[in-house]
């Protein structure tokens, strides 16, 4: 399987400590997705949707280990059943909302990413079929929203 970026995502966050650690922490986050200009046409009509998925390439990742606490929880947890960047695949994913297109940028909000990560895909944010209103929390589930956690956004 080859996978290539297809553009790389501009943030103010150069170091792991300033980057939010959630898109939660980073609403107000600008940032722009320079996508490579061979892959233009694809984003034909983007600009008529609030929010967008973004599937990127956790390439400044630390150690992968399979079971870790996380941000919520001191508790250890498997890999994937959290958001930690540490995983075999290094795939991040999040939904920002898309302020305006110029050409081959998007001006996003909510980034919570490091600057010039590599962008894989970009795919609308649809309610009508991605909100799944009685999904389960699982863990997480009555877990509060910890503060900030300290140097980081």
């Amino acid at each position: 399987m080859i996978i290539a970026p297809i553009g790389v995502i501009n943030t103010p966050y150069k170091t792991k400590e300033e980057c939010p650690i959630q898109p939660v922490y980073s609403s107000d986050s600008l940032g722009r997705v320079e996508v490579f200009t061979e892959y233009e046409h694809g984003l034909k009509d983007i600009e008529t949707f609030s929010h967008l998925y973004l599937l990127y390439h956790f390439d400044r990742a630390d150690t992968i280990d399979l079971v870790r606490s996380t941000f919520l929880d001191d508790d250890p947890h498997g890999i994937y059943a959290s958001h930690h960047p540490c995983r075999p695949n290094g795939i991040g994913l999040s939904i920002v909302k898309l302020v305006r297109r110029q050409k081959n940028i998007l001006f996003v909000e909510g980034t919570d990413m490091l600057d010039k990560t590599p962008i894989l895909d970009i795919k609308p944010y649809l309610p009508q079929y991605d909100a799944i209103l009685d999904a389960s929390q699982g863990w997480t589930a009555g877990k509060q929203r910890r503060p900030k956690p300290e140097g980081r956004e």
